[in-house]
């Protein structure tokens, strides 16, 4: 079994953050599963998923006005 590239999945994540404010493990998927986007560019895999998985996108302006942040 092929494994995942730690580089390929940090990009992957940083795609699914910016396209539906999430990573890729928020919607429990697994090793298992990733492989068979692992062909795929990581943006593009990131969009598949979304496909794949009925994702809505993240396209509204963040962080949405009167959010407070803790530090």
């Amino acid at each position: 079994m092929n494994t995942i590239d730690a580089d390929w999945l940090e990009e992957l994540n940083d795609a699914m953050r910016s396209l539906f404010a999430i990573k890729a493990h928020d919607p429990e998927l697994d090793q298992r599963l990733l492989i068979s986007y692992y062909d795929l560019e990581p943006r593009e895999a990131a969009v598949a998923i979304g496909n794949d998985y009925d994702l809505d996108r993240s396209e509204a302006i963040w962080p949405p006005a009167g959010l407070v942040w803790n530090s």
